[in-house]
Formats: structure tokens, C-alpha cells, sequence
């Protein structure tokens, strides 16, 4: 089963805050049984998360007993403000230092299981290369810290910027680290893909998953994050802290799976979205 939440991360935010109460379909503490399938509910991204859960929902969990129903959101807000409300038992869709943020900064109390896969991060371009991006061009990057420092780094990787540092932000950056003086436009995750084709914008820094949902591929970027064993940004399940179940341990099993890689691997061959190794 699957179902659908586009809301908008400002006025619908506080408003599903609000409405999330009840209806939560919390996982059994029984040991899961194919005779009588436990329902996980599980809020993810369209792509690649609900695809990933459709996969094993389909071909793996219900020899394990469980079934899989998916929510999927189109923002970054409202995943955990449904887990921690309980409308959904668990969500896919989040890397550590975006979890280590929300945590510290929301108060959430959750609990996350180990990578499951990564989504390269891109910067695209109306130019061709690196070195047609001129003095004071404008960047449109991400307003999340726990991103905005992986797109600092991306830059640095192509050129445009040297010295990052841990703590150094968008707004922070010295002429010595900004020797183009490039300027930066700060916007939510998911208004940067609208951004690609904006002709005052030279450079448009996109999370993987809206790379994927626009229909467009990291083979077009201008610069694609290099993705190594020492990567942070492995998506992860998250749960409410103490609330793990044995139906979500078998599902965090399945995800951990061989059959999972392989269908990842299968599924975006050029490397948009990459298993965990």
C-alpha cells in the first residue's frame, strides 16, 4: 500500500504537527509471521526510498511477515515530524549529520539503523565547464547546515572555492576562501531542482533524490560528489528511541540485505543512487 504526502515545508508543516495524532500503526512486539504479516508503516522520498520499500515489500517481506505500507513526503520537515507524532512507525529517507541536526535541534528522540544507500550530491549548470563560471556568478544552494557544508565541499572539490572548513556556512565565507566572490542564494532542498534552468543562476547545488524525481541524472552535472567508505550521507531507517520491534528489526534486516544492493545496483546503473558496501 502506498500513499502520497506532498506538502509544502511552511503553513502544511505545522498543520500535519498538528493532525499527525492517531492512526499510527504500530508494529506488533510479536515476532513476525508470514501466516499473519505485521504492518510497518514507513514514510520515505518517492525516489529513491518508496521505490527501494516497493522492492522488498514486494519480493522480500512477506516470507519475513511483514507488509510494508509506504507514505511518501516531498519535503524534508515532515518525515520526522510524522515519525515523532507516530503516524508512521519508521521513515527512509535521512543521512547522520541531517539526523544529528534534527535531533539537536527539534529535541526529537530516535534511534537510526546502519546505511542502506547513498544519492550522490550535484551541482548543474547552464555552463559548460568549471571555468565558464564568472567572477560574482550566482550559487543556488541548500538553507539545511547539515547540506549546506556538503555543498561548500562540492565547490571546493571543482575549484570554486578553497579552505573549507567544518563550521564554514555560506555567509561565513572570507575572500580568501571565495576568491570569485560568488554569490549565494539560500533556498529549501526542494525548490533548488527549479533552479537548474534559472538563467540568473550559474550554479544549482541538488539533493540526490530530487535529482532523481525531476528525471534528470548526475551524468549532466557540472560536479557530482565523490562517494567513498567515509561518506556520512548513507540513508538510513530512523525510529522513535526504545520503539524499535522485532517486524522493524526484520525490516532494517531486509534493507540490509544482499537482494537490496543488488536491486539498487540494477535499478540506477550510472550511479545515482548507490548501495551501501
Amino acid at each position: 500500500m502506498r500513499h502520497k504526502l506532498s506538502l509544502a515545508a511552511t503553513g502544511a508543516v505545522a498543520l500535519f504537527a498538528l493532525t499527525a495524532c492517531g492512526g499510527s500503526s504500530t508494529p506488533s512486539a510479536e515476532s513476525p509471521n508470514p501466516e499473519e504479516p505485521v504492518v510497518v508503516t514507513v514514510g520515505a522520498m518517492p525516489v529513491p526510498h518508496a521505490k527501494i520499500l516497493e522492492y522488498v515489500d514486494q519480493n522480500l517481506a512477506p516470507e519475513a511477515g511483514i507488509d510494508i505500507e509506504i507514505q511518501e513526503f516531498d519535503d524534508y520537515q515532515t518525515p520526522n515530524i510524522a515519525l515523532a507524532e507516530g503516524s508512521i512507525d519508521v521513515n527512509y529517507y535521512q543521512h547522520l549529520p541531517w539526523f544529528e541536526d534534527q535531533v539537536a535541534t527539534k529535541g526529537y528522540e530516535f534511534e537510526h539503523g546502519a546505511g542502506i544507500h547513498i544519492e550522490p550530491y550535484a551541482a548543474f549548470s547552464q555552463h559548460a565547464s568549471v571555468e565558464e563560471i564568472p567572477d560574482g556568478g550566482m550559487v543556488a544552494i541548500t538553507n539545511d547546515p547539515s547540506n549546506q557544508l556538503r555543498a561548500l565541499n562540492l565547490l571546493e572539490k571543482g575549484g570554486l572555492l578553497q579552505n573549507i572548513e567544518d563550521d564554514t556556512t555560506a555567509l561565513s565565507l572570507t575572500e580568501e576562501q571565495n576568491p570569485k566572490g560568488l554569490e549565494f542564494e539560500e533556498n529549501q532542498p526542494e525548490v533548488l531542482v527549479q533552479q537548474v534552468q534559472d538563467p540568473q543562476v550559474d550554479v544549482a547545488i541538488v539533493n540526490g533524490n530530487y535529482i532523481l524525481e525531476a528525471g534528470m541524472s548526475t551524468e549532466d552535472a557540472l560536479l557530482v560528489e565523490d562517494v567513498t567508505a567515509e561518506n556520512p550521507y548513507a540513508n538510513f531507517l530512523a525510529w522513535r528511541a526504545g520503539e524499535s520491534t522485532p517486524a522493524i528489526e526484520k525490516l532494517e534486516e531486509l534493507m540490509q540485505s544482499d537482494e537490496v544492493k543488488q536491486f539498487i545496483k540494477e535499478s540506477w546503473p550510472n550511479g545515482d543512487v548507490m548501495p551501501t558496501e
